[in-house]
């Protein structure tokens, strides 16, 4: 049975020692830590960021003005499915802010935040660069264009196992 991906173990944070270790005193080593910290956790919660912020030797607040600097970490646990809604120039035009408030009804949450389930979690990306579909949203690496609010459930459900 594998462990699911948020779970914190003895284990995760003896791989995280190892990173630090291995970035500890290095300039510019923050962002590798902390990228390295997020895939072994899943995210980057309050005990995580102490023990980098401890472990490279610096403030924490550096650590956390970061992580809510680059959209890339994540102090939330994510879905297994995350959901990047374009809310660029063109997307925004063709009705972008409509796409993701239907989102937020069906799915129940908002932007930010993961399904009680741990399915999807929501996000609003800038420009992906299908401008000529838009409104378009993406689910991982695959991309949907000139949505409707309709259209939603049913690509919804092709994720929904």
């Amino acid at each position: 049975m594998s462990e699911p991906c948020c779970q914190i173990t003895d284990e995760k944070y003896l791989k995280l020692d190892e990173v630090i270790n291995q970035y500890k005193g290095k300039a510019g080593g923050l962002i590798p830590v902390l990228h390295q910290a997020q895939l072994i956790f899943g995210y980057l919660p309050k005990d995580v960021q102490i023990r980098v912020a401890e472990g490279l030797g610096i403030p924490l607040s550096e650590v956390y003005s970061v992580i809510t600097f680059y959209s890339l970490f994540s102090l939330q646990p994510r879905g297994k499915h995350t959901i990047g809604v374009c809310l660029g120039t063109a997307c925004y035009v063709k009705g972008a802010a409509e796409i993701l408030q239907a989102l937020e009804e069906n799915l129940g949450v908002k932007v930010g935040e993961s399904t009680e389930d741990g399915l999807f979690s929501l996000m609003q990306t800038r420009c992906i660069g299908a401008c000529g579909l838009a409104p378009v949203l993406t689910i991982g690496e695959d991309v949907y264009g000139r949505l409707t609010p309709e259209m939603l459930p049913d690509i919804l459900k092709r994720y929904e196992q």
